[in-house]
């Protein structure tokens, strides 16, 4: 079973897609059909599969996120107790729970089954610059 490991660098907070190398990892894998799992492991960011032809939709996901879940030094935020790591940190692990740390996408004819306009993403809730790891397994 194919199984390999990712690692990106993000900027800080958005959506960084990496539909790409995912796409390479499927066809050098040579497999016709299966389940390919997708992992981050980290605890302050998430995985996405969402439309990557207007640049619009990634701006209004994260501006909602970041209505849903403000800084922890906003007044409605002021409740968080985990804040020694920043007034982002506490909120990135909001949105990590509320989305996903784990997807699956079928393989069809040896190809992501993704539609049109679907990309894989790395929703990136902190403010710095990080490296992340994605854990990338393709099961028959």
């Amino acid at each position: 079973m194919p199984q390999i490991q990712l690692s990106l660098s993000t900027r800080g907070q958005g959506l960084y897609e990496f539909t790409a190398p995912v796409a390479a990892f499927v066809r050098a894998a040579g497999q016709e059909q299966g389940l390919l799992t997708l992992f981050v492991r980290h605890t302050s960011c998430s995985l996405l599969i969402q439309e990557n032809a207007d640049p619009d939709v990634q701006r209004d996901l994260q501006e909602f996120f970041r209505r849903l879940v403000p800084p922890s030094d906003d007044a409605a935020m002021r409740w968080m107790v985990h804040t020694t790591e920043g007034p982002d940190d506490m909120p990135a692990h909001v949105k990590a729970a509320l989305t996903a740390t784990s997807i699956g996408i079928p393989v069809v004819a040896g190809r992501l089954a993704l539609g049109t306009w679907q990309g894989i993403y790395l929703f990136e809730h902190r403010d710095r610059p990080h490296r992340r790891e994605v854990v990338l397994h393709l099961s028959p």
